[in-house]
């Protein structure tokens, strides 16, 4: 299970889910989302990261995430 920590009106945020739903048709990523001002922990670390896409709690990728940097990403 993917993680993609996100927040409200953030543009690349909302970039990065349509691009894991694009790159979801070919490879699955089950994931859920988090808003990180919902904890002041999450915001604080990832306030200039977002979006931030996790896997076991390792960074896979984040950022302007597009689809062949998830796609490379999810490869390795």
């Amino acid at each position: 299970m993917f993680t993609l920590y996100t927040r409200a009106n953030c543009p690349l945020c909302d970039e990065a889910k349509l691009m894991i739903q694009l790159v979801n048709e070919d490879i699955p990523i089950p994931y859920k989302e988090i808003d990180i001002e919902s904890d002041d922990a999450l915001h604080e670390k990832y306030a200039l990261m977002i979006p931030v896409l996790e896997k076991d709690g390792e960074i896979i990728v984040y950022g302007n995430i597009g689809y062949i940097d998830l796609v490379e990403a999810l490869e390795n």
